[in-house]
């Protein structure tokens, strides 16, 4: 793969990355409810969906996935109602100090909570798939082996997905400052909670490519 061509992808890929959406948002939140720890633990669920959605690319099954109407609108769905179930339970969580500040206890209990969540909006978002079928595939050089290339791309996908996800829960890190009374507190759940509800609008508006 030559350099230009990285040169290319890097700061495009990069820029995906970092686009305000359901998962960067929901790194914004953890840290400011948890920890910035605990947000970069749970955003490893976002990557396991991203590998998972790679490896169906790297098959071919993403293209299907990616051209069926059924299939992309279950997907569609499925990602509408579990952002609504997120946005609900955001609205109604508590906004005890105890909770505010912590405990290490209760951070470790909810590090695999975090991932699902993680996981499932990034899974349930079509918007995704349309990244490993339309995006990486521009960069790919058919002259060339294909796996390669696919696998140095994706790593490199991850790898900015990851520093995106350092960038958005070191942002929640320093709101987390400005949570300390119980009514910031809820108005900033309130907050991340509406635009959950939207970014699900946005997601049900979300068409199938034609080509």
């Amino acid at each position: 793969m030559e350099l230009s061509t990285l040169l290319l992808f890097i700061p495009a890929c990069f820029a995906l990355n970092l686009a305000p959406g359901p998962n960067n948002l929901l790194s914004i939140n953890n840290a400011a409810s948890y920890s910035f720890k605990s947000s970069c633990i749970g955003g490893i669920g976002r990557l396991i969906a991203f590998i998972l959605m790679l490896f169906l690319a790297s098959l071919g099954l993403a293209v299907v996935l990616h051209t069926s109407e059924v299939i992309f609108n279950i997907i569609k769905a499925i990602g509408v109602i579990y952002l609504l179930y997120l946005a609900f339970q955001l609205w109604r969580a508590p906004t005890d100090l105890n909770m505010i500040s912590g405990k290490n206890t209760q951070i470790s209990c909810n590090h695999l909570m975090l991932a699902k969540q993680e996981f499932f909006v990034a899974a349930g978002n079509p918007k995704a798939i349309l990244i490993f079928t339309a995006f990486l595939p521009q960069f790919i050089d058919p002259t060339l082996p294909t796996n390669l290339q696919f696998l140095i791309l994706g790593s490199l996908f991850l790898l900015l997905e990851f520093v995106a996800i350092l960038l958005y829960a070191y942002l929640g890190l320093h709101i987390q400052k400005l949570l300390v009374r119980p009514t910031a507190k809820k108005i900033f759940n309130r907050m991340c909670a509406s635009l959950l509800a939207f970014a699900s609008l946005g997601l049900l508006l979300t068409q199938r490519s034609r080509s």
